[in-house]
């Protein structure tokens, strides 16, 4: 599934691997071996998010010293964020929902936009603004497999990545749907696995991602 990244889309980015990991890290120092130990499974997009103060740097010292990862923001919700992202190095951005403001900013600054939507309203604003690939935030709380399927119906056009409460064990009922290309998750970065420094188990962890699909 590996895409040429010389003009990255959202598209590519979800179509990169199965899973996009959601990555909250504290610790500048643990950002380029996890970056490595992911790319070394097989997953290379990677979803920083902007939940700490030491994201930005995270994302920096990724670009610099892991060249075959692709770095995301996570969490980005205004033009501030996304200039910021931007001067981090963030090859695309996600957000956990959608306004105008936001997808305005990203298209004309460049940035490759993940826009989170929960309903059809919202699905239908980010499509008058020229978005078709979305994040489904939070699936499971707005609905999970079941409001996938329904949203299929009118909006078959439409590509998700569904995030939130998806985990190693519920991600193959998202992916088996003809309107979910990923998901994004957490479980590939578990706390105790940063916090014993285990790589190697967030290693075997995204190289068992890989074969979700």
């Amino acid at each position: 599934m590996m895409q040429s990244l010389v003009s990255l889309t959202a598209k590519q980015v979800m179509q990169d691997a199965p899973v996009i990991p959601v990555i909250v890290l504290h610790d500048v120092a643990q950002a380029v071996p996890l970056a490595r130990a992911l790319v070394a499974g097989g997953i290379r997009m990677l979803e920083i998010t902007l939940r700490t103060s030491a994201a930005l740097d995270c994302m920096r010292v990724i670009r610099a010293e892991v060249p075959e990862a692709i770095v995301g923001a996570g969490t980005v919700c205004n033009a501030r964020d996304v200039d910021a992202c931007l001067e981090a190095g963030a090859r695309f951005a996600v957000s956990p929902g959608y306004t105008t403001q936001l997808g305005l900013a990203c298209r004309e600054r460049g940035l490759p936009l993940l826009p989170g939507v929960a309903s059809a309203s919202e699905i239908m604003q980010a499509l008058n603004d020229g978005y078709h690939d979305l994040k489904f935030f939070p699936a499971m709380q707005a609905g999970g497999v079941a409001m996938l399927k329904a949203l299929y119906g009118p909006f078959a056009q439409i590509q998700f990545c569904p995030t939130g409460g998806i985990t190693a064990q519920n991600a193959g009922e998202f992916l088996a749907l003809p309107n979910v290309v990923c998901v994004g998750g957490s479980w590939l970065v578990p706390v105790d696995a940063l916090a014993q420094v285990d790589y190697t188990r967030i290693e075997a962890l995204a190289r068992q991602a890989t074969q979700l699909l």
